[in-house]
């Protein structure tokens, strides 16, 4: 289970999600029952019946920044940038950032970029994989280009035409929980929760805190290791809260469940964990990569999205699910035609 092609799985192109459902939380969920191997076939607003109370939910509230942006070289050529690294809104005029630079040929080292009248761009440095290091000099400090004219940093099996349906992602491209400035991608298990949600799983008797961790474009990296185990997922930052602490060691003192929303909720929860499971407070980086084998010493549940196939996410869940029973809940999913990937549908495994 640890060669990279166990992870591959067949998907009709029809169910990859381009948009999202009409209503947040309208999207279905498949409850995955560990502990009789069973499927059953719901819908998100069915959540709060599925938990119980006394559990305790776990999100992200990172808030993707629109960091895609189009521009030109000096010679005319098109480029596309992701801008990897963010700071406030009022930050320096002139700084430099690491991007994912994409353009027919890749611009040299003192290259000159062009990003409307605003912003230039000079590149600094070249990396490895697309990566290039830009100082960005212009009237405009870059984050507050981004917010004003960046577009959402969708995967690239979403497709778009120009502006088409971006104030839709805009919108739907970010969770209502999202406070901390920072992700390029969206932590999608919460892309389907609503206020309405939130309060029918407090009146449950079921809470809810938040977490930080910002997306960054390593947990998407593609694997190119035949044994899994030695991929690079690369770090992401993490905020934990003292009072997230406190939650998530009460809950598990207490004896009750801890569900991560997403995958990232539990990177995070179990970068922060002691031999005992129990969690410390403050920012941290994580490059955890989890595959099956690993103890896990927080989470007794996930809520996650249908996730690609030969990716690090798929890991983790099958980790988490059981290598067999994940395949099998993938194969149901396929078969009962759920929507799958970011705008997908979701599934509850506990």
């Amino acid at each position: 289970m640890f060669n990279i092609e166990a992870y591959n799985y067949d998907l009709p192109q029809e169910l990859i999600a381009q948009v999202p459902a009409a209503k947040r939380d309208g999207s279905r969920l498949l409850f995955v029952d560990r502990t009789d191997a069973s499927f059953t076939d719901c819908h998100f607003v069915d959540l709060p019946g599925l938990l119980k109370p006394g559990d305790l939910l776990v999100v992200n509230n990172t808030k993707v920044v629109p960091a895609r942006m189009f521009g030109i070289k000096e010679t005319g050529g098109r480029v596309e940038i992701l801008v990897l690294e963010h700071q406030g809104v009022d930050g320096d005029k002139t700084n430099k950032r690491w991007c994912l630079l994409r353009s027919s040929k890749r611009p040299k080292k003192g290259g000159c970029l062009l990003f409307g009248k605003d912003v230039k761009g000079i590149v600094e440095d070249l990396g490895e994989g697309g990566l290039v290091n830009i100082a960005f000099y212009g009237d405009m400090c870059v984050d507050k280009l981004l917010e004003e004219k960046g577009y959402m940093p969708l995967p690239p099996y979403i497709k778009r035409k120009g502006d088409r349906l971006s104030c839709l992602d805009r919108e739907r491209y970010q969770t209502i929980f999202s406070k901390r400035r920072g992700a390029v991608a969206a932590p999608t298990a919460g892309l389907h929760f609503t206020e309405s949600i939130v309060k029918r799983l407090r009146r449950a008797g079921i809470s809810l805190v938040e977490l930080t961790l910002h997306v960054g474009h390593g947990t998407f990296r593609p694997v190119r290791t035949v044994d899994i185990r030695d991929h690079d997922i690369g770090e992401e930052d993490y905020i934990i809260d003292p009072e997230v602490s406190v939650a998530v060691n009460s809950a598990r003192r207490d004896g009750r469940r801890v569900i991560a929303v997403g995958t990232t909720v539990v990177r995070a929860l179990e970068s922060a964990a002691g031999p005992t499971g129990q969690i410390s407070y403050g920012a941290g980086k994580t490059g955890l990569l989890i595959t099956p084998g690993y103890q896990f010493r927080v989470i007794d549940g996930i809520i996650t999205n249908f996730h690609l196939p030969r990716s690090s996410l798929l890991f983790l869940v099958s980790a988490f699910g059981g290598y067999v029973l994940i395949k099998r809940a993938y194969r149901w999913a396929v078969e009962n035609k759920y929507r799958f990937y970011s705008y997908g549908d979701a599934m509850l495994v506990v």
